[in-house]
């Protein structure tokens, strides 16, 4: 027998063009802040040794995948500042009065963020003045706000939802920044989906035209996981793990009746992660609909005949579909599609209710007289007002953590998050204008198409 060894290679080296992407800092504005050495020294719960600190030249690739064989090696690859502690920072602890607001739609880990800003806050830098922001962007300027401590926020990760309340729309950017001014506060955490880091974008930009000396950091809360650059948003994987109760429910409706469907709406207006995520952990799911992926009901390779075909292999099916799936499918008149919500999105149509309603109008066409039942299930409101799982209560920690870190050492217009494992400090403008979308020509969507062995839904 003969084997095959295959030609040993010599080491490479190779070199990477990295381009640092810059990070705003206070002395952008203001040159001369005195810094002060991080109260962290003498913290009796840390002993910083060789490597604690950070400092302006640990970075974070963004990419860290590379076919060598290619010149692709020779472009240029972004590079971002590692998050974490710096020994030098550009507050004295005792003078910050910080501020944090969450806005949008609810989801799992919110309370977690605001307990662990404060937590950080006070026990690792001491500050003393820390304000929860009521009911989003609008409780800047039509309410007061409310003093936070360690003790008052005690168990809040133990709760669903987000004790400082939330609110969609209410942003109105002259209000905001001059109560910010007026209350005297220097750090803004702001915890929000993608509506609420365009605001952030605007608050930091009109805070550097007036020269404030306030520091801002925004923490990504989408239970979409929309959000661009950073691996994840927390909140995502409590979702895919509750939308497994769910599918269970469906599929055992659907497994109990002649002819039965099992119809599952998840969240995801933009993109489809949940029900991929979600379909892939579950196994259960003969189909899954995703908005980066188009289908349609009638004739060969549609929807309609996958499920009749489903349905005579094996008597039942269960359906999954992201919420923003088959929206221009779905009749509406001149007025709803002018339709928006408080933050600017067109307001989506119930897919599931459509989708439930045609599917009983081919069934009725096509097999009159023959039994069929379609079960359909949202439990949107039920995923979005869970306490976060273990992982996204950790998640959590560290995104908090790790935004009062960049804000303490004088970066401000940023997004705390990870990028490839490790945690980083992204500009807000260029996470803004991001967008995590499913990759329907990755290895991940050809798994989902395996495991159901649904159509691609291409017209020939």
């Amino acid at each position: 027998m003969s084997i095959n060894v295959p030609p040993k290679q010599e080491p490479q080296t190779l070199a990477l063009n990295l381009t640092l992407v810059r990070l705003p800092h206070l002395t952008d504005y203001l040159p001369h802040l005195q810094t002060h050495t991080t109260p962290l020294e003498h913290n009796n719960f840390y002993h910083p040794s060789d490597g604690f600190y950070l400092s302006h030249s640990d970075v974070i690739l963004r990419r860290t995948i590379y076919d060598i064989s290619s010149q692709s090696h020779d472009h240029q690859h972004s590079a971002y500042h590692r998050a974490g502690p710096r020994k030098q920072i550009f507050y004295q602890p005792q003078n910050v009065r910080a501020a944090i607001v969450t806005c949008g739609g609810l989801c799992p880990g919110l309370n977690t963020v605001i307990r662990e800003l404060v937590v950080g806050l006070s026990e690792q830098y001491g500050v003393p003045e820390i304000f929860g922001i009521k009911a989003g962007y609008r409780g800047f300027y039509s309410s007061d706000p409310v003093r936070l401590d360690v003790n008052l926020v005690h168990s809040w990760h133990k709760r669903g939802g987000t004790v400082l309340e939330t609110s969609r729309g209410g942003f109105d950017l002259y209000k905001i920044v001059n109560a910010i001014q007026d209350r005297g506060y220097n750090q803004v955490y702001i915890i929000g989906g993608d509506g609420t880091l365009r605001g952030a974008v605007q608050i930091f930009n009109e805070i550097h035209r007036r020269k404030l000396n306030v520091g801002v950091a925004a923490i990504p809360k989408t239970v979409d996981n929309d959000v661009g650059i950073i691996d994840r948003s927390f909140g995502f994987q409590t979702a895919v793990e509750k939308a497994q109760q769910a599918i269970s429910a469906a599929h055992v409706e659907a497994e109990s009746a002649p002819n039965g469907i099992g119809l599952v709406k998840l969240m995801g207006r933009s993109t489809g992660h949940i029900a991929l995520n979600s379909t892939l952990s579950s196994r259960d799911v003969d189909c899954c609909l995703i908005p980066e992926n188009n289908f349609y009901l009638e004739g060969k390779g549609g929807l309609f005949e996958f499920l009749d075909n489903r349905l005579k292999q094996n008597g039942h099916a269960v359906v999954v579909v992201a919420e923003g799936a088959g929206q221009d499918m779905i009749p509406r008149t001149d007025a709803q599609k002018q339709e928006v919500d408080e933050s600017g999105n067109p307001v989506f149509l119930d897919v599931g209710v459509w989708l439930k309603s045609e599917l009983k109008r081919w069934w009725e066409r096509d097999h009159k007289g023959e039994l069929f039942t379609v079960k359909y299930i949202d439990p949107t409101y039920m995923i979005r007002a869970v306490t976060a799982n273990a992982t996204d209560s950790l998640y959590c920690t560290l995104l908090a953590h790790s935004a009062i870190h960049g804000i303490m050492a004088g970066y401000t217009g940023f997004v705390a998050g990870p990028i490839n494992g490790n945690y980083a400090y992204i500009p807000l403008d260029e996470i803004a204008a991001t967008k995590n979308q499913v990759d329907t020509k990755d290895h991940n969507w050809a798994w989902v198409r395996s495991v159901t062995t649904q159509p691609d839904f291409q017209r020939a």
